[in-house]
């Protein structure tokens, strides 16, 4: 090209142009990317970095985040703080409670000493963590703990941590510690108000004096307390009894520093003292996106510290709550009266050793009357772990002993003081032994025996008049056998015309109100004598046969076992529960027998049998008929069986035995829900319930189900999710190989009740973790989730769908029951009505896990895992 003037001038504007945005963009990066970007990418402030208003960074996993904010219902003032993500208004630490900015100019960073300082406008310091030291190469680190970490960079070393100077919130990993050699303490405190995080009046902390307990103070005052720490439990908290609390520890290292904490765990969890003085438990409901409370205190009046005084007893549902122990009385009848409690009581007569009488002159020794489910008082001296008997010798031979009581694990407790702070629980809590004189022991005694001559006199009466009953029936049940021509036993030959229902005697041990009720004579004919011909399976409650009645109907009829370990307790419940449903997807009872030592539910006949023939018999040309069609009709029937059990029947029923055997397929290959004799009815609003008799079949079983007894809603979701992922890969969850288990491994699996197992499962042998749960999360996590698909169904048309039932799966069986969905909820996921879906947390996969959290008494498993299913329909 020619050079030109014009062409040169038109080179140089475009030159001047392209030299124009550049600088507008550097300009740009440099003024506004500080405020724009850095947050999302970063969980350290540096010297070089300045945290302003309104910037936060985040810790690793996204979490919690540090940043300024302003309390609810206030905009004036600024503070600095960390706080949860999912929900910034739930404040967990504040750096400067007690003197807020004014407006939006404060910033954070790393100062010339090497401290973390908040500074306003002027550049003024508001606030600092103000340690002493050298290092001028320090940064601040938010952990995904929820800690605020000071650094020494060179070396590593951690100069100051939040956790060491909480505020009002109680986190996983955060340790409440008394060292009783220094009386340094780590403790909680209330804000002053829910709009200022100013220090309020209440604190929380850890006395570790005598036996280490937690207590809330209002001011120096005690204002709530937890009771001794056992090593497992706080023994003054009656919830402590029937809630899962593994993981909770308390460590004296070194000697003399006692800490109270929890370890880190998967759920977002926190305990918040309020500014009123309660402590509340708080849960994440990812599904809500709310904090769920599970559990707080003080609950009532009587957890209040001291309300009824010296040996006085509180007794919430008693009225008045208030009550002197036994032996004692009110210190001033006319405040008692008017409901002044705090005076409490004293001992109505004095003991032998304060009137210093021996036994030798005549005086008769001092004993100790027995108080059963009391939270122990306050000012506890541990003695020698020794037996309880030893402890009453040791407490009689001491004249300042006024009390004693025993736990297995802390050892003998003794009182010299007053007694403060006690309580009557409803059915736990210790056994406390009260010194009195003799002379008021023995009036006790006194009046059990008015009490115990009528009450033996009065059984006496009654069973003399039931045996002169039961007399006279047996003589009418006799005549009444004499006249009979037909006895109705197994193994005898019975007439093909008696299809009727008969009302036997024997039905009169059982309320059965206006149920159906076949005789034993017409279900044996139907059956051929209960041949094995017509055997169609067996499952934990006994063999099921197949029957046609004289007019031709057929019926499913399961027998009791009397070697399946059930009895007469799950046979009326599943008439209880069962004759009380209607719906598509439930098997349908027709009716039952009790006569002499046999239990007999009759069924609507499913001719396409059980679900697990389908799945799991190789023999069984499942390929060709359980399409993947089919596959999903069937996960959405019981989806809707179990809505229908759960939140849609007059009652609320937890089935507890989900799993494939007691799945039924009619003609058409709907399921129906069968085998109710393990499941619980639910009354009123309640949503959980404990249980000491674990029931059920391993594979299936949720955790908090097999390993504490608490069974839900949550547990069949659970259950649902482990038969989702079967049906999605024609595979049996429990497929184990007959491996030893190696001493890391039984090491690790006994910690599944305290720690998600991420670092256990590189542990466990590939071979012996074969189940689904393991195979689907390891593939989903791979982004392989095709390789877990019954190859035999795939069609790419279905592939979504597919890999969508399997996510789905995971969600329900998360090992933490809020974070799984509720069964209407996992509906809407099925059918897109809801269509993004949350990712997943890790499962825990072996199913072998310690037993020793459940003990044997409590064992009520499934026979299922060690009966063959045998060919046939029901």
């Amino acid at each position: 090209m020619a050079f030109s003037p014009t062409n040169f001038f038109e080179l140089t504007m475009f030159n001047s142009q392209i030299l124009e945005l550049f600088v507008f963009q550097y300009l740009f990066i440099l003024l506004c990317l500080p405020r724009l970007g850095f947050c999302a990418e970063t969980d350290t402030i540096t010297r070089n970095l300045v945290l302003k208003d309104p910037d936060t960074i985040s810790s690793r996993g996204n979490v919690f985040k540090l940043g300024f904010f302003s309390p609810d219902n206030t905009t004036k003032n600024r503070y600095v703080g960390v706080f949860y993500n999912v929900s910034e208004s739930t404040v967990i630490w504040v750096a400067n409670r007690d003197k807020p900015i004014p407006g939006s100019s404060g910033s954070i960073t790393i100062s010339r000493d090497g401290n973390i300082v908040l500074m306003n406008g002027e550049s003024e310091i508001i606030w600092s963590s103000n340690v002493t030291t050298s290092s001028v190469d320090a940064s601040a680190h938010l952990l995904s703990t929820g800690n605020l970490v000071l650094r020494d960079d060179s070396s590593g070393r951690t100069l100051w941590e939040s956790f060491g100077h909480p505020s009002n919130t109680f986190l996983p990993t955060l340790r409440l510690i008394d060292n009783i050699n220094t009386g340094n303490k780590v403790v909680l405190s209330s804000w002053k108000t829910p709009m200022d995080p100013e220090v309020g009046n209440f604190s929380t902390g850890l006395q570790a004096l005598n036996i280490p307990q937690t207590f809330t103070w209002n001011g120096n005052r005690p204002y709530w307390r937890s009771g001794p720490w056992n090593g497992r439990i706080l023994i003054g908290g009656q919830e402590m009894y029937s809630v899962y609390t593994s993981g909770i520890t308390m460590v004296n290292y070194p000697p003399g520093t006692f800490s109270f904490g929890v370890p880190e765990g998967k759920s977002l969890m926190r305990v918040t003292l309020n500014s009123t003085g309660s402590l509340v438990e708080t849960m994440w409901n990812d599904h809500t996106k709310n904090w769920d409370t599970t559990w707080s205190g003080p609950q009532h009046e009587c957890d209040v510290y001291g309300t009824c005084g010296p040996f006085g007893s509180c007794n919430a549902l008693s009225s008045p709550i208030c009550s002197c122990l036994r032996g004692f009385e009110p210190k001033n009848s006319e405040e008692w009266g008017r409901g002044n409690w705090s005076g409490g009581c004293v001992w109505r007569k004095p003991l032998l050793c304060d009137r210093n009488i021996n036994t030798s002159s005549g005086g008769k020794e001092d004993g100790f009357l027995r108080l059963s489910y009391m939270k122990v008082p306050d000012f506890a001296e541990q003695g020698p772990p020794r037996m309880i008997e030893e402890c009453r010798s040791l407490c009689l031979l001491n004249c300042s002993c006024i009390a004693y009581a025993h736990d297995t694990t802390i050892g003998c407790m003794f009182w010299s003081q007053q007694l403060i702070d006690i309580q009557q629980f409803s059915n736990v809590g210790v056994d406390l032994y009260i010194r009195l004189a003799s002379s008021e022991l023995d009036g006790q005694k006194d009046k059990k025996l008015i009490i115990i001559i009528p009450v033996v006199a009065g059984l006496v009466a009654i069973l003399i008049c039931i045996f002169i009953y039961l007399l006279l029936i047996a003589r009418r049940k006799g005549a009444k056998e004499k006249l009979d021509t037909k006895l109705y036993e197994a193994g005898q030959t019975y007439p093909s015309d008696s299809a009727g229902i008969v009302i036997k005697d024997d039905m009169d041990k059982v309320n059965l109100e206006e149920f159906p009720l076949f005789t034993f004579e017409t279900l044996a004919n139907s059956t051929d004598k209960f041949h094995d011909d017509n055997m169609l399976g067996k499952g934990g409650f006994g063999p099921v046969y197949k029957g046609k009645l004289a007019d031709g109907k057929e019926i499913a009829v399961k027998r009791h076992s009397a070697a399946s370990g059930q009895g007469m307790e799950e046979f009326m419940n599943e008439v209880d529960v069962i004759s009380k449903l209607q719906h598509r997807n439930l098997v349908k009872l027709l009716g039952c027998c009790v006569e002499k030592e046999e239990k007999i539910l009759v069924y609507e006949y499913m001719p396409n049998k059980s679900l697990d023939l389908f799945l799991f018999d190789p023999s069984h040309p499942s390929q060709k008929i359980l399409d993947w069609k089919k596959r999903f009709n069937i996960i959405e029937g019981i989806g809707r069986g179990l809505l229908y059990l759960h939140r849609d029947s007059i009652l609320k029923i937890i089935h507890r035995d989900l799993k494939p055997s007691n799945v039924l397929l009619d003609e058409d290959y709907n399921p129906k829900i069968s085998d109710f004799g393990m499941a619980r009815i639910f009354g009123g609003n309640k949503d959980q319930a404990n249980t000491g008799r674990v029931v059920g079949t391993y594979g299936y079983m949720a955790p908090e189900y097999a390993m504490e007894g608490r069974f839900s809603e949550k547990s069949d979701v659970y259950s649902f999710g482990v038969l989702m992922l079967e049906i999605v890969s024609e595979k049996k969850n429990t497929n184990f190989h007959n491996h030893e288990l190696s001493l890391s491994l039984l090491g690790c699996v006994s910690q599944f009740v305290f720690f998600p197992p991420f670092s256990c499962v590189s542990n466990i042998p590939q071979d012996l973790i074969n189940d689904n749960l393991y195979q689907a999360w390891k593939l989903w996590n791979e982004d392989n989730g095709l390789a877990f698909i019954d190859q035999t169904i795939y069609k790419a048309e279905f592939q979504r769908e597919m890999m969508r039932c399997i996510h789905i799966a995971l969600l329900c069986v998360q090992e933490f029951p809020n974070n799984r969905p509720i069964i209407s909820t996992v509906l809407a996921m099925l059918s897109r009505e809801i269509v993004d879906l949350p990712s997943p947390e890790q499962p825990i996969f072996a199913e072998k896990w310690n037993r020793s959290h459940v003990t044997s008494s409590q064992m009520g498993v499934s026979i299922n895992n060690v009966t063959l299913t045998m060919l046939g329909g029901r």
